[in-house]
């Protein structure tokens, strides 16, 4: 059994996903964290990885920033009426433009054809990345691991998870000379690695306390997967 997390698809084509489990001989035995960002921005939005991961029982789906956003634009797919329509005001417009201009439009035009390419409907969806958690915790050959999409906004050694915000977990932006937990690997996604540098296009970066393995395939680089037993990259089309 071998443990892996990937982070940040951001709309990658389901068959090379598959091609990618496939390289590294995944089978059920395995396990899987997938640090969000899933959807929006490519493809048909990733409505169909979505989909498909959460018919897999040995896959673990952690909450994404463009997953929050989606939710917070549920009202898109409320049923019409008087009272639904009044209740449209300035916020919810506000909530609808941040989420298009992070390339949501994609996302919201393949969960309308849902119902017609799938078994799920959009509720489905909607109720599994409200079932989804913000962190997730395992131990791999002795070693622990915190997985969460963005890493932790106001860190402190002392704070206990309970008392990080949805935000802190959700838009990070750690440095390179950022510290984490010292008896702990913290695993996240959310910054493309190249942002740090363009020496680190397309690489997952390890550093003493963090490993970040969005490798940018919101911008069409190869996502990584990687496995927490030994630590290794394994790289996608």
């Amino acid at each position: 059994m071998s443990t892996y997390a990937i982070s940040d698809l951001h709309g990658y084509p389901l068959e090379k996903f598959k091609a990618l489990l496939e390289k590294v001989g995944f089978s059920d035995e395995d396990y899987l964290y997938i640090l969000g960002d899933v959807i929006d921005r490519n493809g048909d939005g990733g409505v169909s990885l979505l989909t498909y991961m959460m018919q897999q029982p040995n896959f673990e789906f952690i909450l994404g920033n463009h997953e929050q956003m989606l939710l917070s634009c549920d009202f898109l797919f409320d049923e019409i009426s008087e009272e639904s329509i009044q209740g449209f005001g300035s916020m919810r417009i506000n909530l609808l433009n941040d989420y298009l201009m992070n390339g949501g439009g994609v996302t919201l035009k393949s969960l309308k054809r849902l119902r017609d390419t799938s078994e799920f409907n959009v509720h489905d969806v909607l109720d599994f990345l409200r079932d989804a958690p913000l962190i997730g915790a395992d131990t791999v050959n002795g070693r622990d691991f915190l997985l969460v999409h963005a890493g932790f906004g106001g860190f402190e050694p002392e704070k206990k998870l309970s008392e990080y915000s949805d935000s802190d977990l959700l838009w990070a932006r750690p440095t390179l000379v950022t510290d984490y937990f010292d008896d702990v690997i913290t695993v996240f996604g959310h910054t493309p690695t190249l942002f740090y540098g363009d020496e680190y296009r397309g690489r997952v970066i390890k550093t003493r306390t963090w490993i970040n393995i969005d490798t940018g395939a919101s911008g069409g680089l190869p996502p990584a997967l990687l496995r927490l037993d030994d630590l290794e990259v394994f790289y996608g089309e």
